[in-house]
């Protein structure tokens, strides 16, 4: 059975096994930022940037790492517009999990990525990092704060009995 691709992230969260990794991930033009929890939900971790080729071959990478994690659920950085409007990345981002969704039995998620990437270049900055090390690690890392922004929110629907 294909995934669902949830417009609701409350949805999403309500769907899911109690317990299981998630893996976020960040989708760029030229590479895809891999971040996965631990199976309790609490934190997230980066694991890999994966260079983008074509959609098969990035697809299958994305499924083995699934896989050999155990996630129970994909959570895709949306990359919506400073007004909350939707450009055409984000429309990419959509075709992605559109594209994706009859290849895995995995629910899919968006989580409003605004940002993501421009707070994790400050951090690495304020670290006194090299401008090749963060680009060897800011997309990685752009997912790990993406995934932990999701699970932030699960803990907080959890606690609050949200719907």
């Amino acid at each position: 059975m294909p995934a669902a691709v949830f417009q609701s992230f409350e949805e999403f969260a309500r769907t899911l096994p109690p317990m299981g990794a998630l893996a976020g991930l960040d989708l760029g033009t030229k590479t895809i930022g891999v971040a996965v929890s631990d199976p309790a939900r609490r934190v997230a971790s980066p694991l890999e940037t994966v260079m983008r080729k074509k959609f098969t071959p990035d697809v299958t990478r994305m499924l083995e790492i699934a896989a050999s994690r155990k996630v129970a659920g994909l959570v895709l950085g949306l990359p919506v517009n400073m007004d909350g409007t939707e450009g055409p990345r984000a429309q990419a981002t959509r075709a992605f999990a559109r594209n994706l969704a009859p290849l895995t039995e995995l629910p899919i998620a968006f989580w409003d990525e605004r940002m993501s990437t421009a707070a994790v270049e400050r951090m690495l900055i304020s670290f006194d990092t090299s401008r090749k090390r963060r680009d060897e690690v800011v997309d990685k890392l752009a997912a790990a704060y993406i995934l932990q922004g999701a699970l932030d929110r699960m803990s907080y629907l959890a606690r609050n009995d949200a719907p």
